[in-house]
Parts: C-alpha cells; structure tokens; sequence
C-alpha cells in the first residue's frame, strides 16, 4: 500500500475556495481510496491552534492508485509518496496506513501523529507542549515539519520527515520537552483517539518550500 500526502499553497483570494473544497470535495476523494483526509496546515513554527496557515492545504491519500485531489487554486504543490514501516491506533475509528514494509534500514523517515483531544484536557495539553513546539525546530536530523488540523480545536496532528529513523528516536525519547509529555500521555490521558504511524520515504516531488524543507540537514 502506498500513502500520499499532497501539500499545496493557494493565494488569499482563494481560500474560500478551499474551504468549499473541504466540505464537497473529500467526500469524492473518500469514494476512490481505501483511506483519505483532507486537511488544514499549520505554521511549522508553532502547532497550536494559533499557527493554522490558511494558503496552505493538505491532503493524506492511502490507495494503490493515485488519487489526486482537486488542490483548487494551487500555485505551488509538493508530493511526498510514503510506504508504511509501522501504524498504531486510529482515525476516524479507522486503522490506516497497513504496514507493508519492514523496519530498519538507511534513509529519510516521515512521521505522522494524530490526535482527538479529550474537552475537559485541551486546555492541560496546549500548556504541555508549549516547549515542545521550540525543541522541534531545533530537532537533529529533521528536514521539515508543519501541523496539520480537521478543525481548529480538539483535531490535531503532525506530519515531520527526517534524516533517519534514529534521529526520530533521539527526538522523541531523549530530547526532555518531547520525553515529558510522552511520559505524562498515560497519566493524563488528553486523547479520545490517537494514531501514530511511521513512513519509509519513497519520493518527494515538486515545491519543497511548500512543505518549508531544510536544506543541509
């Protein structure tokens, strides 16, 4: 199985145009692919709520076959082509991203994170990662990140590429901000849902800067 995440930026006069795209578009979308989501990006710099970045879209597209979405309004686009190392929990009540090839191995690692933040922890949860956003930019090995959202609270998520599935290690069980709130999950339990999946890095095709990657890492 291979899973596509289609990132694109639109000029401002067209992002009402977007927003009609994700109410009448994805239903399209999730009719040709066995899993996709249509979605809102955030800044890269910060990935709460305040950084959502409305000339920038995304869409993660799990399907043998292309399914390309409609991307209204693009004037630049990026296309990451990702096959699954390792998947846990869920979305939508859904298990996506079946992994199909094994762990290990030399080259760059994507990492996608979700969540559905529980009403009564959202607050508690923002004030736990406020450093935690600060440590990711600083991050060893990390080629790009930015947020990604369903809504402007309560869905939440991150897409990040990196040099190598140790650098993803190093981040995320030894740098203290990030150590912290993984240590606190259990013990707080913030999330109704969550998932957490892995990619090995098949391609990346088109407009970099759209996904603000790094060069020299």
């Amino acid at each position: 199985m291979t899973v596509r995440v289609y990132v694109w930026r639109v000029p401002r006069t067209k992002i009402p145009a977007m927003f009609w795209s994700m109410a009448v578009d994805r239903r399209q979308i999730r009719k040709k692919a066995d899993f996709a989501k249509m979605l809102g990006t955030g800044n890269g710099r910060d990935f709460r709520m305040q950084s959502a970045d409305l000339t920038r879209w995304a869409a993660i597209i799990d399907s043998p076959e292309p399914v390309v979405p409609p991307m209204r309004g693009a004037v630049t686009s990026c296309t990451l082509t990702l096959e699954p190392i390792a998947s846990r929990g869920t979305w939508a009540g859904q298990e996506p991203f079946k992994a199909a090839a094994p762990a290990g191995g030399d080259g760059p690692v994507a990492v996608l994170t979700r969540a559905r933040l529980k009403a009564g922890k959202a607050l508690a949860f923002w004030r736990a990662i406020g450093p935690v956003s600060p440590a990711v930019a600083e991050a060893e090995g990390l080629h790009c990140a930015f947020g990604l959202g369903e809504a402007p609270v309560g869905f939440q998520g991150t897409m990040s590429v990196w040099r190598s599935a140790a650098d993803v290690v190093r981040f995320a069980y030894r740098r203290p901000e990030h150590a912290a709130v993984v240590a606190r999950t259990a013990e707080v339990g913030w999330y109704a849902e969550e998932l957490f999946a892995r990619f090995r890095v098949l391609g990346i095709d088109g407009d970099r800067e759209v996904i603000g990657w790094r060069d020299g890492q």
